[in-house]
């Protein structure tokens, strides 16, 4: 545990580059995971080998769903002991482990060290090698279902592992102003300082009243598992929404969570979580093999399992 906290703190011998992916050629085979509680009905695996099959890879990818088998992020260090021994290319991680995974890795892209979450581990090589692809995979997704949406004041809903990322990604593409709310104010009151201290003061703040700035708002991002299969619900009172918001989502089963489902009954714009699933798995799957996935292809496979199972 601790020689992998040295070298995840920047040991000489580490090299400076975690980014670059093994070479991977028609016919190689990958083994990938997906740890995290309650996603049985994640699109993740199946996303990942349906591509590397178009692309001529031989692809398993397993849930490791710590509800179902009873365990808590404490079982991390075990599960990664196992994936390495199993062989396992990567894993991806998600809630609730994209923070606590962190001492238990030997290195960490720019980004997931600025994040502070990480949701992509690369094998390779005896090293563990997180990465962050939320903030990427988000940011596409919101171009693509809120185009031109205005960005002076937007309310965000959680500072979490997904959160965080998700807040880069709104600062990056131009939020004058962000304003966090989270169950925990001062993980609320560290990410905006982080914020502050890469974009610049004033950019972020940890918000105090959700209904004034709620009435003051462009737009709502939701970045909690609230609304999820495995926890149902709205993540804010309903009549804090108002019909000149857009409002955006992380969480993507069901496709329509309660909170989008009430913002189109006002006339809200909206983007699905949907949208961040595809691009943050074909940014991991790049990291996994080193080929570039068609991310398009990987947009259509979602779509045809969302109409499968009854949820697009």
């Amino acid at each position: 545990m601790q020689a992998r906290r040295r070298k995840q703190e920047g040991c000489p011998e580490c090299p400076s580059d975690p980014a670059s992916p093994a070479p991977y050629t028609p016919g190689n085979s990958a083994l990938l995971g997906l740890i995290g509680s309650g996603i049985s009905l994640s699109r993740t695996p199946a996303m990942h080998e349906a591509e590397a099959e178009a692309l001529g890879l031989r692809c398993v990818c397993r849930l490791i769903d710590l509800a179902r088998l009873g365990l808590g992020p404490e079982a991390l260090p075990e599960l990664l002991t196992a994936a390495e021994r199993m062989g396992f290319t990567g894993l991806n991680i998600t809630f609730p482990c994209k923070q606590t995974i962190i001492p238990l890795l030997d290195e960490l892209s720019d980004e997931a060290r600025a994040l502070g979450a990480v949701n992509t581990v690369v094998l390779r090589e005896g090293r563990r090698i997180g990465h962050n692809t939320d903030c990427s995979g988000f940011a596409e997704g919101f171009r693509r279902l809120l185009p031109d949406a205005p960005l002076g004041h937007v309310v965000q809903l959680g500072a979490g592992g997904a959160g965080s990322a998700v807040a880069e990604a709104m600062l990056t593409m131009g939020t004058a102003r962000l304003s966090l709310f989270d169950m925990d104010p001062s993980r609320a009151a560290s990410v905006a300082q982080a914020l502050c201290g890469r974009h610049g003061a004033g950019r972020a703040e940890a918000g105090t009243d959700l209904t004034a700035a709620m009435a003051a708002a462009d737009g709502l991002v939701h970045a909690t598992p609230t609304g999820t299969a495995a926890h149902p619900g709205l993540p804010l009172p309903a009549e804090l929404l108002h019909s000149r918001l857009w409002v955006a989502e992380v969480v993507y089963f069901p496709l329509e969570t309660e909170l989008l489902r009430a913002a189109h009954a006002l006339g809200c714009r909206t983007a699905h979580g949907g949208g961040m699933a595809v691009f943050q798995a074909a940014h991991a799957f790049r990291l996994f093999t080193g080929i570039e996935p068609d991310a398009e292809r990987m947009q259509a496979h979602f779509t045809a399992l969302e109409r499968s199972a009854g949820l697009g």
